[in-house]
Parts: C-alpha cells; structure tokens; sequence
C-alpha cells in the first residue's frame, strides 16, 4: 500500500493544508462547522479527509446520518487501520470517525496519541485538506489535535461564554504550546456588524494579556435553513445550497483554498507527521 497522498494530489502539486477545528466551550456548532466547510471545499473540487478527534464524544457521523461499522476504537485496540475505518460523507468527503460514550478515549497517553498520528501517514489517500474536529476545552487531546495541524480556527458565538472559554483556550494554546497564530470563526452572528464586533472584542483582550496573532477567517449567520437540515441530519450546503449560511460556508471555504498551505512543520509533534511536507520541504530526517 502507498502512503497518504499528503504532499499533493490529483488536482495539483501542493501541500496539504492541514486545519483543526476547536472551540472553548461545547455548543457552539463546531461540528455543523466542520461537516459544511467540508462539503463546501470539495465543491472547489479539493479533496478533503476529517478526522473525528471528539474521541469518546465523536457526532460527525450522527450530523450527517451515517452509520459506521467500525470507528478510531478499532483502530486505537489494534482491531482494524485507519484505512479500514474510513467512510464517504456528503460531496465525496472522507471521514474518520470517533465513537461515542467512551470516556476511556478521552485521556489517551501521549504515546497513544503518537503512535496514532504516525498511522495517519500510512493511509492510501489524496488529500488536499485535512480537518480536524477536535473537542471542546482545554483537554490533552483537544490541545494535542490543535498543536498537529497547521492552523487552529477557532470557533465561537457571540454568546459572553463563548468568548470566555475561547479565550482561555487561547490562552492555553499560547502560553502552555507555544502557539502564537489563531483564526476565528463566529458562529450563529446576526449579521457582519456583530462578527465584526465579537471579533474586535477578542482581539482587545488577546493583545492585552497574549502575544498572539488573531484573525477573522469568517462567520456564518443565524439561517432557520440551517437547523432545519441539522434537524434532518443533513447539510445545509447541500440541501439548501441558496440558503444566505450555505453562501458564508463557500466564502469560508474560498478563503481556506486560496491561502497558502506552510511549507515547513511548526515543531514539536509535527516532526513525527513527516508526510505531511515532501522531503525537499520538511529537510532532512530527525
């Protein structure tokens, strides 16, 4: 079997873009998030892979009205490979799904966690996007995801909550992992005034205690089409592709495409993802 495709794919000779998905709190519909920009990506034509890193808490599947046979349990027993987990969602999408209900996958050692990235780069796959839909808070597994990927989009309401634990999380991220760039993402805003505004809030905050970078990668608005299809267990870019959130959706999905991938893993546990970047990229072998 050939590696993971992840330093381009059939479309062109680029790197993966490699993003996690997080947010402070639960609730917030990261996931709903996740599963349209997903769908919206590979409506560009990109051949996109999620991961379901929600471990013992994953919904990707449920989201969108999947069922299957096997899950990162397997996987992570020695039962089956990532490979064989592997199922097809809306648009063409790979997915890798978490189970639900298992509280033991939530505190998995760092080993675990090494030797699972170390798996990713033995799936057969052409990838030009990469999610990963990590939980909610500042968990080990949550900071652990967010540190693999290239760039973390966070993901809040306009809710004070909200932004409180996205901050903390933030905050974590930077002063405990050394991260110093961040996107957000507002969810559920009334219109650009308040994403602007949620926006200008956290970054005041951010510059006053944090040595960070912070950036609008977008927002999508309150849509009743929205929940209607989350009710159905279905898209709202697919089932409602005029709907005003499925159009911030292709915006988000737009800007993801045309910023560049990075070239070079930003340290600690990206050096064990070498596939990530071609050898020429990533420079010799540690």
């Amino acid at each position: 079997m050939s590696p993971l495709n992840l330093a381009g794919s059939s479309r062109r000779d680029t790197h993966v873009k490699v993003l996690s998905v997080t947010s402070g709190k639960g609730g917030v519909g990261k996931t709903n998030i996740v599963a349209n920009l997903a769908y919206a990506l590979c409506e560009r034509g990109l051949n996109v892979l999620v991961l379901d890193a929600d471990l013992g808490l994953g919904n990707i599947d449920v989201l969108l009205g999947l069922n299957p046979a096997l899950t990162l349990q397997d996987c992570l027993r020695g039962d089956a490979t990532l490979q064989e987990i592997l199922i097809t969602g809306p648009g063409g999408m790979r997915i890798l799904p978490a189970p639900s209900g298992l509280a033991e996958l939530t505190h998995l050692s760092e080993a675990d966690r090494l030797r699972f990235l170390a798996g990713l780069d033995e799936l057969d796959e052409p990838v030009d996007v990469f999610i990963i839909d990590t939980g909610a808070g500042i968990a080990a597994n949550v900071c652990f995801f967010s540190m693999a990927a290239q760039e973390i989009c966070v993901v809040a309401t306009p809710e004070p909550t909200s932004l409180t634990d996205a901050y903390a999380f933030i905050k974590v991220m930077s002063r405990q992992y050394g991260e110093k760039e961040f996107k957000l993402i507002v969810n559920q805003a009334s219109g650009e005034r308040e994403a602007l505004s949620v926006f200008r809030h956290l970054t005041t905050v951010c510059d006053r205690f944090l040595t960070i970078r912070l950036e609008l990668a977008g927002f999508v608005p309150h849509d009743d089409k929205l929940a209607r299809a989350v009710r159905d267990q279905q898209l709202v870019t697919e089932r409602y592709p005029e709907a005003i959130s499925s159009r911030h959706f292709r915006e988000l999905a737009k800007e993801i495409d045309r910023s560049p991938a990075s070239m070079f893993p930003k340290g600690n546990i990206q050096f064990f993802w070498r596939r990530l970047w071609t050898p020429e990229a990533a420079g010799p072998a540690l």
